[in-house]
């Protein structure tokens, strides 16, 4: 684990990463721990319906994001006000795994970047490596032989000073949204070693 000094010790703080195993949100809170932030996860709604899943999420106050215009508005105003509080809150940008088949993350929906100029907390992006391979996509147990590296690396927070405001445009949200995915992929190229494809990183 890499960049821990990154993550704010206290104050609200938004945590972005790549999304590639169901394994994630272990190595992202363990990531998170180590840098001294208890997390809370914006996660699928559906997980509160797995039993001994849903326990995890009600004890650790994770927030419950549901489909439908309401019940999305319902989650946004949760995490504002939990970011407002002062917690960290771990959101996947891209929303589910990415589907590319070079694995590189996918383009990342403008929740996080409204959450962000909204309530002016840093995002801090963090790059997530390694998970896919342990817990493969469908998979139901892990993969533990022969044995699998997981790297985690974060970078400093997205500069979005200059996008701040209550009332984010449509182009200002788009904006910061590539921004952050932009450090993400960027981490990520140097957790990899190799250079990600050209338009996944804005100059």
């Amino acid at each position: 684990m890499g960049g821990t000094r990154h993550v704010p010790r206290t104050g609200g703080a938004l945590i972005a990463s790549n999304h590639l195993s169901n394994a994630d949100p272990i190595t992202v809170t363990a990531f998170c721990l180590v840098a001294g932030r208890v997390p809370r996860f914006l996660a699928k709604a559906v997980l509160w319906r797995v039993p001994v899943v849903r326990a995890v999420m009600r004890s650790g106050r994770h927030i419950p994001v549901h489909r439908g215009r309401a019940s999305a508005l319902d989650s946004y105003r949760d995490v504002v006000a939990a970011v407002r509080e002062g917690d960290c809150v771990v959101v996947f940008p891209e929303g589910t795994f990415s589907d590319r088949a070079d694995e590189w993350p996918m383009q990342g929906k403008t929740g996080l970047a409204r959450i962000a100029l909204t309530t002016g907390a840093p995002v801090v992006p963090v790059a997530n490596w390694g998970t896919h391979h342990v817990l493969p996509d469908g998979a139901r147990w892990p993969r533990l032989r022969p044995r699998r590296r997981v790297e985690l690396l974060a970078g400093p927070p997205v500069d979005l000073s200059d996008l701040a405001g209550p009332k984010p445009s449509a182009s200002q949200l788009r904006e910061a949204t590539t921004r952050i995915m932009t450090a993400i992929t960027v981490l990520l190229a140097e957790v990899r070693g190799e250079s990600p494809p050209p338009e996944q990183v804005k100059a």
